[in-house]
């Protein structure tokens, strides 16, 4: 799949619990955003 932007992605695994991944599922569906948006917009907030 191609990366956003000039710079490659890198892919990076993470372990979530079924709780934490249904968490994150319904966080990025109330929000329109797909699983890795809500991962990236969250890191991102983290990061500032």
């Amino acid at each position: 799949r191609p990366g956003r932007g000039a710079q490659p992605m890198q892919v990076v695994a993470v372990r979530l619990t079924a709780g934490e991944l249904d968490a994150l599922d319904a966080a990025a569906a109330k929000r329109d955003m797909t699983r890795s948006e809500a991962i990236r917009a969250a890191l991102a907030h983290f990061a500032a």
